[in-house]
């Protein structure tokens, strides 16, 4: 159980979600503690640049699609990190709004 079970919980049920991440990772895009609202994945389409609600070899991160492949996605944070490459399934929610 990670810091957005919850939230992924929720997200798989068709509901938006909102809560404050803790961090600096993703720092100019969104601050540590912003309010953020997330929306399920659904059929939408996903580019480079969407920030995600995520799960990555068992780590769970509101981060960036940073490139596409086929039909897997890398994901990785807004200071250089990567945090690796994941299906659409690893994929939970989008985020919409962010606000202080």
């Amino acid at each position: 159980m990670g810091w957005a079970t919850g939230h992924i919980e929720r997200l798989l049920q068709g509901e938006t979600v909102s809560f404050r991440p803790r961090g600096n990772s993703m720092r100019g895009k969104v601050d540590n503690g912003a309010l953020c609202t997330v929306e399920p994945v659904g059929e939408r389409a996903l580019a480079v640049g969407d920030i995600v609600l995520c799960k990555v070899n068992g780590q769970q991160y509101l981060h960036l699609i940073k490139a596409i492949r086929g039909p897997t996605f890398q994901i990785g944070n807004n200071r250089g990190g990567i945090n690796g490459w994941i299906s659409r399934a690893g994929i939970y929610g989008v985020l919409i709004s962010v606000a202080p």
